[in-house]
């Protein structure tokens, strides 16, 4: 909860990011995708099966929750889904690196401009044509 409250401030009015990103992460026989949103929107669809009840002491179950609290109080629409995978060690940790990786890319500034031939409006282009 903490830490999606703390990515939430931090985006503020989420003004001036690319707001997507999304990864493919592969380890070992594991391959997993995560596409997400920035709207503030919150949503988790989770495509995750593991392969044990159990990580370590940890009920696998829980990693849901953790997402799912994530998603909620960061205000992000939240995709992860495990393509295929045999060790439940090597799915969380894809999950986890993939949602890294997409806020990463999220959080970015927009660096491509449109096809126009006018480029991305900028402050100074607005109060020009004012």
């Amino acid at each position: 909860i903490v830490i999606g409250e703390a990515v939430s401030r931090a985006l503020g009015n989420r003004a001036g990011i690319v707001r997507y990103g999304d990864a493919l992460i592969p380890m070992d026989e594991t391959l997993t995708r995560v596409a997400l949103d920035c709207s503030n929107r919150p949503y988790l669809i989770w495509r995750v099966n593991f392969t044990r009840p159990k990580l370590g002491e940890m009920d696998t179950e829980l990693f849901k929750e953790w997402f799912q609290a994530f998603a909620q109080n960061a205000g992000i629409c939240l995709h992860i889904e495990n393509l295929y995978a045999d060790n439940s060690h090597h799915i969380v940790e894809t999950c986890f690196k993939g949602l890294a990786r997409a806020l990463r890319q999220a959080f970015c500034p927009p660096t491509s401009s449109p096809s126009s031939r006018h480029g991305w409006p900028t402050a100074h282009s607005r109060r020009a044509s004012r």
